[in-house]
């Protein structure tokens, strides 16, 4: 295996990661619904060294998506949605939400 071909594989892997913590995180099986109270220094460990680091990495494809898929979005007069979906929501999750939820 390549190490380009290895790179895009761990990548993927990265990016899927990351959808089943965001997906984790909107339905409401946070930390929030799951023990009433603030994340534990594990939660926060694995948000740091983990997910936070995987947001970026999503927020950058996805800037990278969003911008080449601008022209054909600004024709079809949809810009809102795929800029919201690639590029505010993985960057708020990566920036904006605090250390530790949605991580269990």
């Amino acid at each position: 295996m390549s190490l380009t071909t290895r790179g895009l594989s761990l990548l993927a892997g990265a990016v899927l990661s990351l959808a089943a913590v965001t997906a984790s995180a909107q339905d409401g099986t946070g930390y929030e619904a799951s023990s009433g109270g603030a994340p534990s220094a594990g939660a926060m460990t694995v948000d740091l060294l983990v997910a936070r680091p995987l947001g970026l990495v999503a927020t950058v494809l996805g800037t990278v998506v969003f911008v080449a898929s601008l022209p054909f979005q600004a024709l079809a007069g949809n810009v809102a949605d795929p800029a919201r979906k690639l590029v505010v929501e993985p960057a708020a999750f990566t920036f904006v939400r605090p250390l530790g939820e949605g991580v269990n």
